[in-house]
């Protein structure tokens, strides 16, 4: 959803002149001047006022009402769905803001859950994957790890961790791969948690988070010895695509895990 500054996606409440235009609405809430008109032919936002020559003119409600329709358009509602919701005369404009909250907060769970994915995808070359279609929509969603694999190959192809990788991820059932991108983005939780609380990325927990993650790379992937996992955790920072997995969980948090990941290759005796 396009929008500009003091809207809902910068989390402030939407503060208008008395009333807008029809295009200054479009271009504020980035829709289209047609959905403006379409939402108003079906009742779901109409203009409060007319002008005397009967141009629509919208009102601070009306752009609140629309915020609303907004946010539940971006997460998934029809409009007939949104209709009924908005017309509940129980349903006041926190109970909304509560309500969508929850709906966020359920879809980022599972986004975290597919970015840990999308991490291991890269991280281990995961190319050769014996699922059927719908196992494979279970697992990654829209996420096609075979994207990947011309970048993987001119990174890892000549190394004995791709092959490696390879042969393991080739024979991993489906119960196999929901238990790997679980353990996944519990390790990206743990560390969040660890992060959050303060504790210092050599102390003990976060070193010990640290080892976790190089036995679940170890475990599922390949042989992810002290110093593959240092250039892992130096990765994540360089590389903002890698960086953009944990800061979803916390801001810093990338650094914070690399640093964790260095201080225990530190502890186990593999200096850089």
């Amino acid at each position: 959803m396009r929008v500009q500054a003091g809207t809902v996606n910068e989390g402030t409440t939407m503060r208008y002149a008395a009333d807008y235009a029809v295009g200054q609405v479009a271009r504020i809430a980035g829709v289209s001047v047609r959905a403006l008109h379409h939402y108003d032919e079906i009742g779901l936002v109409s203009p409060g006022r007319r002008t005397a020559a009967g141009y629509r003119r919208y009102t601070e409600a009306d752009l609140q009402r629309l915020q609303h329709v907004l946010f539940y358009r971006e997460l998934g509602f029809a409009l007939e769905e949104i209709t009924a919701i908005l017309d509940d005369p129980a349903t006041d404009t926190l109970t909304h803001l509560r309500r969508q909250h929850e709906l966020l907060t359920r879809r980022i769970g599972r986004l975290q859950v597919m970015a840990a994915a999308v991490e291991h995808a890269m991280e281990a070359n995961i190319l050769n994957i014996s699922l059927t279609p719908q196992e494979r929509f279970e697992i990654f969603g829209d996420f096609v790890p075979e994207d990947h694999d011309e970048e993987a190959r001119r990174r890892w192809g000549h190394t004995d961790a791709w092959r490696q990788s390879r042969a393991r991820t080739a024979a991993m059932t489906k119960a196999d791969w929901t238990h790997f991108t679980e353990e996944a983005a519990q390790t990206v939780r743990d560390f969040a948690e660890a992060y959050l609380a303060g504790l210092p990325a050599d102390g003990q927990r976060a070193m010990e988070l640290a080892e976790h993650h190089r036995a679940h790379i170890t475990r599922w992937c390949y042989d992810c010895s002290y110093d593959i996992h240092r250039g892992l955790g130096d990765m994540y920072v360089a590389d903002p695509r890698f960086a953009a997995v944990y800061e979803a969980a916390a801001t810093g948090l990338t650094a914070y895990i690399r640093d964790a990941i260095h201080a225990n290759a530190d502890r186990a005796g593999h200096s850089a």
